[in-house]
């Protein structure tokens, strides 16, 4: 664990030498989602198995980088998508890519929806 903070440690310190001019620093987790946070007043800890930087937390074993940018990466849920049944133009994918229904979406599963304002990725809780 004391490897681990000291490496977390050294990391940090290296990121800021060359973050002049970055205004975002970007988690990258491992399942490929980004996470940015203003580096302007940035304060950054690890407790335990926790990294917090900013507002944000992150378990140091979900994390696969962390590096600054110029502009927030935040990838997400930009909108909640209300699926309706009668919408003829709705195509629903899994993620292999075959065609679903509505009727054949099931719990915990992410799936890939087509809709006329765009391609969205969404789970059913």
């Amino acid at each position: 664990m004391k490897r681990l903070l000291l490496f977390a440690i050294l990391m940090i310190g290296v990121l800021a030498a060359h973050a002049e001019g970055y205004t975002h620093l970007t988690f990258e987790t491992t399942d490929g989602a980004k996470i940015s946070v203003p580096a302007s007043s940035l304060s950054i800890a690890i407790s335990g198995t926790t990294l917090t930087a900013g507002s944000q937390s992150f378990t140091i074993s979900n994390l696969s980088k962390m590096y600054f940018s110029i502009s927030d990466e935040t990838t997400g849920i930009s909108e909640v998508l209300k699926l309706d049944s009668e919408d003829s133009s709705i195509a629903i994918f899994d993620l292999q890519g075959r065609k679903m229904e509505k009727e054949d979406m099931r719990s915990g599963q992410v799936y890939i929806v087509k809709t006329k304002k765009g391609t969205h990725k969404i789970a059913v809780k």
